[in-house]
């Protein structure tokens, strides 16, 4: 899945993304979540995809060895959340890997990820490897798993956002830290000089004046004290089609090196290989938005 910027430089950011067209027809309603594992003592990555479309919410994961080999995947279609609740094995690394989920009581807002009243696990040799949602005692008792907290970090997030003019989302730039409200806002149509603004927690962070001069860039924020790098790409809003998405990604940063290490041209890697090794390099957390226009 190609789908991250390919060069990252201190002048821009040039986006290669072979699924996002400057038409509506790809935009979905979807988040991909990556947590940094381990099964069996090995160091693995799962990513939990939720989505919603007409037949309901679903939900796919799967787990990458360190070597971004696929090790398996299982796909929830929406029709079977009819039952709200279930289970399903797998295999990895020579064992036995269940996934449990109990949506019955889950409450969702405008997307497809459950807020509340939920819980998703993945257990691997009666640990806990993943465990998602708030109820958590419910989890352990269905699953059978050792009361041992579960050492999964959450490393990169990936979603879609849809409107006209404002795009609001939720950010959680380090595992386990605090949930800020993020909105960005671009007004393209009808307007000379179109103004590109990020605001977190209601705080204008950056604005980007002269537009159709920067449709590319990157910027620098602080939020919780860390610094955060924002590159943004609205190339197809100024100049392709008026359904078109721009591509916005906030990279977080442990020290300067890591910054100069990123910046440097770049392969564009497949989604979770971008984390894997970013982890290798002490890299914190990535989210990576789709922003698409409706008319």
């Amino acid at each position: 899945m190609r789908d991250f910027p390919s060069c990252f430089g201190e002048n821009g950011v040039q986006v290669a993304d072979s699924s996002s067209s400057s038409t509506s027809k790809n935009a979905q309603n979807l988040v991909s979540c990556v947590y940094q594992c381990r099964i069996q003592g090995r160091s693995c990555l799962i990513t939990v995809t939720w989505s919603k479309n007409l037949m309901g919410q679903g939900v796919s994961v799967g787990i990458d060895d360190s070597a971004n080999q696929c090790l398996c995947k299982v796909d929830i279609k929406p029709w079977l959340f009819s039952k709200r609740k279930g289970s399903k094995s797998l295999e990895a690394y020579s064992c036995k890997i269940d996934i449990y989920w109990d949506l019955s009581s889950a409450k969702f807002g405008s997307g497809p990820e459950p807020l509340e009243g939920f819980y998703f696990g993945v257990v691997a040799s009666k640990q806990m490897v993943l465990l998602l949602g708030d109820m958590r005692k419910e989890a352990y008792k269905k699953t059978g798993a050792a009361p041992i907290p579960s050492t999964a970090l959450f490393v990169a997030k990936k979603e879609h956002v849809f409107g006209k003019r404002v795009f609001g989302t939720k950010a959680q730039f380090c595992d386990n830290g605090q949930i800020h409200d993020m909105i960005i806002e671009c007004d393209t149509i009808g307007v000379d000089d179109p103004c590109l603004k990020i605001r977190v927690d209601g705080k204008t962070l950056m604005q980007v004046k002269r537009l159709r001069w920067k449709f590319r860039g990157n910027y620098t924020i602080l939020v919780d004290g860390m610094a955060v790098e924002v590159y943004w790409d609205v190339h197809n809003w100024l100049f392709g089609t008026s359904l078109g998405n721009a591509v916005f990604m906030f990279k977080t940063f442990l020290a300067a090196e890591e910054k100069f290490w990123v910046s440097q041209p770049i392969p564009s890697w497949s989604f979770s290989q971008r984390y894997q090794d970013s982890k290798s390099q002490n890299l914190s957390f990535s989210l990576l938005l789709y922003a698409w226009k409706n008319e």
